[in-house]
């Protein structure tokens, strides 16, 4: 189901809309970011499509171009811009007006039709793509606040993104009476991990080792099988046992 629904007509704006798309997409999930032209499929009906799309958002973004507001299809009922429009402030959608570059105006009502003209009271959020990275923030930082499962989607993908890192090495400990290090890129075969002053179960790599008691002073080289204690894995999970110790 998707939060953000991204309304936009082609030839002005259309741009501008494919790059919050992706942008948001990928700091969201694709699945919670709607653009008609991604997320409806082949075969579909399109005019039920789009409107379960706006009535299932949270918030509906209008991507205003230079020549939005003079289009003569704004004026047209059975135009799908307007209808999608009209459609999120039926439903109580928040609706916030992107405007494109630098020299687009805000919306007045004067220039809009009269079922439209509540749009040019909505606050409106400017996309300049010479610092498209500002007003991405911007709207990004909206969205969060707006709706708190984009905060929460965007925390579940960055930690799933963080832990399948090819080079990404993520570490746990227990019981351990010493100082454990792990530092530096581990790739191939580890040619030697060196742990000094351990007392307790130690366990490095993926592979079966088991040392239930290790004290005293010195290097500790492991071998069998090891079920509790340390815990380290590097890089991907499915690497071999052999070239991950």
């Amino acid at each position: 189901m998707p939060d953000v629904f991204i309304n936009y007509r082609t030839g002005d704006g259309e741009e501008t809309a494919t790059t919050l798309e992706r942008d948001l997409s990928n700091r969201f999930g694709s699945r919670r970011i709607f653009r008609a032209s991604k997320s409806i499929e082949p075969g579909a009906l399109f005019d039920d499509e789009l409107l379960t799309a706006v009535r299932r958002s949270s918030v509906l973004i209008a991507v205003v171009g230079g020549r939005w507001a003079a289009a003569p299809e704004l004026r047209d009922p059975k135009d799908w811009v307007r209808r999608e429009i009209l459609e999120a402030f039926r439903c109580s959608l928040h609706v916030v007006p992107v405007l494109v570059g630098r020299r687009t105006e805000r919306l007045r009502p004067d220039e809009l039709p009269r079922a439209l003209a509540k749009l040019a009271r909505c606050q409106s959020v400017r996309y300049d793509t010479q610092d498209a990275d500002a007003g991405l923030r911007r709207i990004s930082a909206f969205l969060t606040d707006r709706v708190p499962e984009l905060a929460e989607a965007e925390r579940a993908l960055t930690q799933t993104r963080s832990r399948h890192r090819p080079d990404s090495v993520g570490n746990w400990a227990e019981n351990v009476s010493g100082t454990v290090i792990q530092a530096g890129d581990v790739s191939g075969d580890v040619g030697g991990t060196v742990i000094k002053h351990v007392n307790g179960p130690v366990h490095t790599g993926t592979g079966p080792q088991h040392q239930p008691h290790l004290s005293g002073d010195g290097a500790q080289y492991i071998a069998g099988d090891n079920r509790e204690g340390i815990h380290q894995s590097f890089g991907s999970r499915h690497r071999r046992e052999d070239e991950s110790r």
